[in-house]
């Protein structure tokens, strides 16, 4: 398989902006329209996500040992679609045929077998993946909302209690649909760690132009139920070797969400063997009033294991850390042995690594969401759903840890 082949032919399908995947999404639907009710009513910001993953998982298949365990989450978590194994089959042929209308002359027989061998690796181990999760876990769980705080003009704190349990580690997230938004999933991270009850903790933070979280923050209310997908995500979760390090956290608006499932697990430990690692969290927001776990978080900095600064960027009046967090948190000393863990923004994600690395943090200690490897365009952070258009997590709506 020549993977150079696929990658430029890829580019060259992606410099034609969205050409591409109006052709795709108009043949895949003239040839396939029972599909057409999968998709969001209107399409409009469904636009390249679909072909635009697919493509580029398909044209990185040389990566594909780094990624397998990702891709056969991404099988599982599509069976809230009710996708079977047919439906791969038209997605990839309505692929294929766009890329032979767009590439013309250059779509030779050889690259035609490439992308097919390519497209069939992946899809098979979706399919794989889905078929044996069958027998232990639902396609999909309703959700219970049993209460939305709105803590800001911009936040809402949502309690819900799935049926039936569901099981997943703190720093994973599940994709989330409401009735006030049908058919657009969004990913939530999961803000606390397992509860006896097996409740659930969302931040969402409204999106500019975002349908889901402004439903959410706006309508949703206790009594509504929410349907959730297959808890999804490696990146934020610890080892049970690495649950005993030191953890330098540093967050950026609800990216806070993922880490505070990790605080949460570390105080009940502590609580019941009276031993922890040592956590110093920086969480950064643009204005004061976006602190939004201010209050809770200068409590358990009462703990003697957890250091808590909160960092400021727009308010020149602030009393405290003023600055970009990143810069902050290096500026505060790093532990060299401790283990840093980083969610925001994709922007403010970027800049803190680059700022942990330049002072000596090694690759192998750093941990934050990377899919976004595959897209390499600057503007999302790792999507996890090709058919809602995520690997990819943004320009995808990804709510609960402030993409």
């Amino acid at each position: 398989m020549d993977t150079a082949a696929l990658k430029h032919s890829w580019s060259l399908a992606e410099s034609l902006g969205d050409e591409v995947p109006l052709f795709f999404y108009s043949h895949l639907f003239y040839t396939h329209p029972e599909l057409r009710g999968m998709f969001p009513v209107s399409m409009a910001t469904q636009r390249d996500r679909l072909v635009g993953a697919l493509g580029r998982i398909v044209s990185n298949v040389d990566q594909l040992d780094e990624v397998t365990a990702f891709i056969q989450q991404l099988g599982r978590d599509h069976r809230r679609f009710q996708v079977v194994a047919g439906h791969y089959d038209a997605v990839g042929l309505s692929l294929l045929t766009t890329l032979k209308h767009f590439l013309g002359e250059q779509w030779t027989p050889e690259l035609a077998a490439d992308w097919a061998a390519a497209y069939g690796v992946i899809a098979t181990a979706m399919v794989q993946a889905a078929e044996e999760s069958e027998s232990d876990s639902p396609a999909f769980w309703e959700g219970l909302v049993t209460a939305v705080e709105r803590r800001s003009m911009e936040l809402a704190i949502v309690q819900v209690r799935p049926e039936p349990a569901l099981a997943f580690e703190p720093g994973q997230s599940v994709a989330v649909e409401t009735s006030y938004a049908p058919r657009l999933w969004r990913y939530l991270s999961i803000a606390n760690a397992p509860r006896p009850d097996g409740s659930l903790e969302f931040h969402v933070q409204l999106v500019p132009g975002g349908q889901v979280s402004s439903a959410i923050v706006r309508k949703l209310k206790a009594g509504d139920v929410l349907r959730l997908g297959a808890p999804v995500g490696n990146e934020l979760t610890l080892s049970s070797d690495e649950q005993g390090r030191d953890l330098l956290m540093v967050a950026g608006g609800t990216g806070f969400a993922p880490l505070r499932a990790h605080l949460e697990r570390i105080d009940l430990d502590w609580q019941q063997t009276g031993r922890a690692p040592r956590v110093h969290l920086f969480h950064g927001a643009r204005v004061p009033w976006n602190l939004y776990e201010h209050r809770l978080l200068q409590s358990l900095a009462g703990r003697p294991w957890f250091t808590y600064t909160p960092v400021v960027s727009d308010d020149p009046s602030y009393p405290g850390r003023t600055g970009l967090v990143g810069e902050v948190a290096v500026a505060e000393g790093l532990r060299p042995d401790a283990l840093a863990m980083v969610c925001g923004s994709p922007a403010m994600v970027r800049h803190t690594l680059t700022q942990l690395r330049s002072a000596g943090l090694k690759a192998g200690d750093l941990r934050f969401e990377q899919f976004a490897t595959l897209e390499d365009d600057g503007a999302s952070g790792p999507r996890r759903d090709i058919r809602d258009g995520q690997p990819s997590a943004q320009p995808a709506e990804r709510l609960g840890s402030a993409r």
